[in-house]
């Protein structure tokens, strides 16, 4: 089996590659070659050094996704994207990242199709931002796809190109419409819902994090490691159970602020919470109160897709899978 993970230095990406590394047999079969690129060169696990190869490579620029289709690896996760905070400050860039570089790789499968028949499975990174306001208390699977935002229009664009070329049967293709991952690990990036992440990741090391919105502000999360978890199970997935509606909003946990506070204060004590400052800031409120709060994920919960119950899991997996188990401040 070749498996290509295309944004494979990101934070979902890297994740994956550990549990394909760590768990033999994690997608079903033998991995026989593992193909990992990214705009920057993606770091290579020590355990598959002997079928693993990594590369830096824009997948928007001209002979890019031609490249990796000639290799025509079975499973491909295209996880590569620009955030959505990015996305919407540059309008070009978004637009070449996330639209053009998914349609020029959907381009190329089809393509090498032609010489003779191939048909891989696609697993593509989509969110919960192809969904605009006004929303229903739940957003449900037959709720419209009405993005308020550019990154969210070039999501929906592409699962809308991903639901045809599968039907066309140029590969057998599925999205997933992630929740906003939390807590992500590292430095915050440019995404307008990184400060989800910040509030409970700096205080758990003793650093101080910026709120930018009210408490009451709810949203829909899951750990990074039930986002890995729905990839690799995706991979798996006999998608004759998917039907025609190849795009999934995915299992999570709808929390307010106000929550994700009280949990770190369950979990870490009032000294972490005190490190986090209020500072308002309206142009993140104004694409936060645009996107959906809360969903029935119960097609995708039937497929086998899970995902943490409580906000105290998913600080408690941070603390697991980025601290060693410890953290720097309590009581």
């Amino acid at each position: 089996m070749h498996v290509l993970v295309i944004g494979a230095a990101g934070m979902i990406g890297r994740k994956l590659v550990e549990r394909i590394a760590a768990e033999e047999g994690a997608l079903g079969g033998g991995l026989d070659r593992l193909t990992l690129v990214d705009i920057v060169e993606p770091p290579m696990p020590s355990a598959l050094a002997a079928v693993a190869s990594s590369e830096a490579l824009d997948l928007s620029q001209p002979g890019s996704a031609e490249k990796l289709a000639s290799a025509r690896p079975d499973i491909i996760f295209h996880l590569a994207a620009i955030v959505s905070g990015e996305a919407e400050a540059d309008f070009e860039k978004g637009y070449r990242v996330n639209l053009d570089g998914t349609r020029a790789l959907f381009e190329a499968i089809r393509l090498e199709g032609r010489k003779e028949p191939y048909r891989p499975r696609v697993v593509f990174a989509s969110s919960i931002a192809v969904f605009g306001a006004p929303f229903p208390e739940k957003i449900g699977d037959e709720f419209f796809s009405t993005p308020l935002t550019s990154y969210g229009t070039q999501k929906a664009i592409s699962e809308l190109l991903l639901a045809d070329y599968s039907r066309r049967g140029f590969f057998d293709g599925i999205g997933l419409r992630l929740p906003t991952i939390c807590i992500r690990p590292g430095k915050p990036n440019k995404a307008a819902s990184g400060f989800f992440s910040n509030i409970l990741r700096e205080p758990l090391v003793g650093e101080e994090a910026v709120l930018p919105v009210e408490e009451d502000v709810r949203h829909w999360f899951a750990s990074p490691r039930a986002a890995v978890g729905f990839f690799i199970h995706a991979a798996r997935l006999d998608l004759e159970q998917v039907g025609p509606r190849r795009n999934l909003t995915m299992p999570g946990l709808s929390a307010t602020v106000g929550e994700q506070i009280e949990a770190l204060r369950r979990v870490a004590g009032e000294k972490a919470v005190r490190l986090i400052r209020r500072e308002p800031d309206a142009t993140i409120r104004r694409i936060v109160l645009g996107w959906p709060t809360d969903f029935d994920a119960r097609r995708a919960e039937k497929l086998g897709f899970s995902a943490e119950k409580s906000f105290d899991d998913i600080i408690r997996i941070h603390i697991e899978d980025e601290l060693g188990g410890t953290i720097a401040h309590g009581g």
